[in-house]
């Protein structure tokens, strides 16, 4: 317990650097950072012995949100020469480049390569690293960037606002279990705890950025948000479920232990990477 709390105090004096520093190249630098330990953690979960995919999938996966925003380098380089960069090649040419790479040494290295490994590393090296891209995206993708970094909040509380919540009502109310295969502790009257949690949570949220920001979210708006709130609570938890059944499926315990008493990036952020990309579908949807 008490390396868990040692841990998380250090987490949030970096979540604190990170925020404080949410618009310069060090936020991207974090993300980036994240993006490759967490492909990393899943190839080595998965026992992917083919050195070459590890390591080229792991620095493909840390280049990825380099190209989510032509404004990742400012105020280094100004947007509009990195969007001419980052549009030159349209960037699924890098990924289709990047699979039969993959195919290519899987064929050389037949031997001790199967066919599981090269998708199970196409799935770490791309789908996991646009989750967290999305990051960046959320940021960068209104005029008002401060309701783009509202969003990318919405999105960790409806993640990890519900697991908290879901904790902590499981252990005081939870009687009937949620999914006793997957996960034992799991109850449906704290995953109801998790997702009102997350309600609360946003509410709160929601309050102080109106009372902060330039531009105000309308009452329009504001329902969106909160309606939203509760299926993307939802999905959140089902990504806890999914990271759960992976780390059966691969035999561990955690996906890594770069936190110690916490596991790996992957068991920070397994609900965040199912939040994220439904945050984003929302704005896309009813905001842009």
């Amino acid at each position: 317990m008490k390396q868990r709390i040692i841990t998380a105090v250090v987490l949030l004096l970096v979540l604190a650097l990170v925020v404080w520093q949410i618009n310069t190249p060090l936020f991207v630098i974090a993300i980036s950072f994240f993006s490759a330990v967490a492909s990393y953690e899943i190839m080595k979960c998965a026992k992917v012995q083919n050195k070459f995919i590890v390591v080229l999938g792991t620095i493909f996966s840390a280049l990825f949100s380099f190209f989510a925003s032509p404004k990742v380098l400012e105020p280094i380089v100004s947007g509009e020469i990195w969007n001419n960069v980052i549009t030159f090649i349209p960037n699924v040419v890098f990924v289709i480049a990047l699979v039969i790479v993959f195919f290519l040494a899987m064929l050389k290295g037949y031997s001790y390569t199967k066919f599981e490994d090269v998708t199970i590393s196409v799935f770490a090296s791309v789908i996991v690293p646009f989750g967290f891209s999305l990051f960046v995206k959320l940021r960068d993708m209104f005029l008002n960037q401060q309701f783009g970094i509202y969003l990318i909040f919405f999105a960790l509380i409806c993640a990890l606002g519900t697991d908290t919540g879901a904790q902590l009502g499981g252990m005081a109310f939870g009687k009937h279990k949620m999914s006793p295969n997957i996960s034992p502790k799991k109850t449906i009257e704290g995953a109801a705890c998790g997702v009102v949690t997350s309600l609360v949570l946003n509410a709160i949220a929601f309050t102080i950025y109106n009372h902060f920001a330039v531009l105000q979210i309308d009452k329009a708006g504001a329902t969106i948000l909160l309606i939203c709130a509760v299926p993307i609570s939802i999905c959140g938890m089902m990504g806890d479920l999914t990271a759960s059944v992976l780390k059966r499926n691969f035999g561990v315990k955690d996906f890594g232990n770069i936190f110690p008493g916490h596991g790996g990036v992957m068991d920070r952020f397994d609900s965040t990477l199912f939040t994220l990309p439904l945050t984003y579908a929302m704005a896309l949807v009813a905001f842009c």
